[in-house]
């Protein structure tokens, strides 16, 4: 039986890897740091069409539809 010390120690690719996925990281916190200051709210990670329809957020795209006038529909 052998043992692959390989796996136990991490190489330079490993800690590249890591360096690059920290980078990146601290790149999308950044970002929506800044779209926080633009828009001043937190952008949700998914738009409604992504979510699908039964997780409606609120009622205010009910309460819009249900003010269209029925010569509208």
């Amino acid at each position: 039986m052998t043992s692959d010390s390989h796996d136990a120690v991490p190489g330079p690719d490993d800690r590249g890897r890591e360096q690059a996925a920290a980078q990146e990281l601290r790149r999308k916190a950044a970002e929506a740091a800044r779209l926080a200051r633009i828009f001043g709210d937190v952008l949700p990670e998914t738009t409604g069409d992504e979510r699908g329809e039964g997780s409606r957020g609120s009622g205010t795209d009910d309460w819009l539809r249900s003010q269209v006038p029925p010569h509208h529909g």
